[in-house]
């Protein structure tokens, strides 16, 4: 439904997109994930035709986009970072002024305003002040915004930024309903947890390049070892262990802080059943046994060197 090519755009002498790729597809969550200054809005702002690219090519349908009256915005939804309400209005006049600039007519959108606040999650609160609401409630409403004119593809820009657990939550479950009945989703974020729980393909961004993108489970193809097992003994382990134990069958690496040993697995079964075996046979004495799969943070920091988190 929408597709960046080699999307590039400067700002000055600074390059704040440098050839980004990505696709965005019915019924899937894209993440766009990167640390804050990484070019995720700029991509946004380029994607819904607010910012003109530099070089490269945004299609929406399959059909270039081209102008600022092209028709394709219209299949278009954009929640945007900054909030865009006016607090001295009821919800539901909000919803009702931008509605009207959709150019929606007024049976098509009274529907409409009651559909996008049911899955907002604030159907008893249309008739309140935005100012009354807490900012998590003015998240869901500058969502429910977005959702009026029935976009085919939906474009969230950090949605869930300031927000208290149960917005998030309710955000959250509103964008899988709608993954459900097949929108188009590009969803930007740099918490970790939220691509992990969100989303169907993730594509990482830093300094404005796609460093990597795919699946979770493609993604953590990436890492030198996919999983982790967190032993615990009873006694600190003899430091020629952890060479030993490093070239054992499916066994990446082996690290040792105190009495605990972390290996890094290629595979957890036959590398974890090795290791305890190995383990037993030289004498060691095992009180605890954990696995564990490592998360998009350590993808990002194999990937390029830094946190997730760093500016």
């Amino acid at each position: 439904m929408l597709e960046a090519r080699a999307l590039k755009k400067s700002f000055g002498s600074v390059r704040a997109v440098d050839g980004v790729s990505l696709a965005v597809e019915p019924g899937r969550i894209l993440g766009l994930l990167g640390p804050n200054g990484a070019g995720k809005t700029t991509t946004v702002s380029m994607l819904s035709g607010l910012v003109r690219p530099d070089a490269g090519q945004v299609l929406v349908g399959g059909r270039p986009l081209e102008g600022d009256a092209d028709p394709g915005k219209g299949k278009l939804g954009l929640v945007p970072q900054d909030l865009a309400l006016y607090d001295d209005l009821s919800a539901l006049d909000n919803l009702r002024f931008f509605g009207s600039l959709q150019g929606m007519g007024a049976r098509s959108l009274e529907r409409a305003m009651g559909e996008a606040l049911a899955v907002a999650g604030l159907s008893d609160r249309g008739k309140d002040k935005v100012k009354t609401y807490s900012g998590g409630m003015k998240r869901r409403l500058n969502l429910a915004a977005g959702l009026l004119h029935g976009p085919e593809v939906l474009l969230l820009d950090e949605p869930t930024a300031g927000v208290d657990p149960q917005s998030r939550n309710a955000i959250f479950e509103a964008l899988e309903s709608l993954r459900d009945r097949g929108k188009a989703i590009l969803y930007t974020t740099h918490y970790m947890e939220e691509a992990e729980r969100l989303c169907d393909h993730i594509v990482i961004v830093d300094h404005g390049k796609v460093v990597a993108q795919g699946g979770l489970a493609a993604l953590r193809k990436l890492l030198p070892s996919g999983e982790r097992m967190v032993v615990d003994l009873s006694l600190a382990p003899r430091p020629e262990w952890l060479s030993s134990l490093s070239t054992l069958p499916g066994i990446a690496s082996a690290e040792a802080s105190g009495t605990t040993i972390t290996l890094g697995l290629e595979d957890l079964a036959s590398g974890g059943a090795s290791a305890l075996s190995w383990l037993r046979a030289h004498g060691a004495s095992v009180s605890n046994v954990a696995s564990e799969r490592p998360g998009l943070e350590e993808v990002f920091l194999t990937l390029t060197g830094r946190s997730l988190r760093d500016s």
